[in-house]
């Protein structure tokens, strides 16, 4: 299945939401992103309280918990196989809003495996202003297709930094 209008459409419309999300005041300039941008780098727990796990909407969750901006970390904590767990997670970088769409993995590429998520989770920085593309890659992406794990960001550029 290809990229369609409608899937460019709703990109489009969530990258400007999240851009925007503050609302801008009648003198055009947003009212509350101009003061709240943070100063220095955050570490963001993927999920939050919920972590990286089968079942969770990831996607709702980056649009709330938007901004993000360049240099952020984000970590993402997950169980390690065992008994217990075993369809154990991973964390894919997508190339591109096609293969983020489709769950495709074929290009993409195991940024963490299904260890590194313990402890003190896997770490990702933000480096740069474009857009990533996250999904767990357990089951030949069945997480990603049907258990809600992907999502993407675009990180912006933080004011004087």
């Amino acid at each position: 299945m290809g990229l369609t209008h409608t899937h460019l459409l709703i990109f489009l419309l969530i990258v400007c939401a999240s851009v925007f999300r503050d609302g801008v005041s009648a003198t055009g300039v947003s009212s509350s992103s101009c003061t709240s941008t943070p100063r220095s780098p955050r570490r963001i727990t993927v999920g939050g309280s919920a972590r990286w796990t089968f079942g969770f909407n990831y996607s709702t969750w980056a649009f709330n918990r938007n901004p993000f901006y360049v240099n952020d970390t984000l970590v993402f904590n997950y169980e390690p196989p065992s008994e217990k767990n075993i369809h154990p997670h991973s964390v894919y970088l997508l190339p591109d809003l096609e293969s983020f769409v489709n769950c495709n993995l074929t290009n993409g590429v195991k940024i963490a495996n299904e260890t590194q998520g313990t402890g003190k989770g896997f770490r990702f920085v933000l480096k740069k202003w474009k857009p990533y593309y996250f999904s767990c890659g357990a089951s030949d992406g069945y997480h990603c297709r049907f258990g809600g794990m992907k999502f993407f960001v675009l990180p912006l550029r933080r004011r004087n930094y």
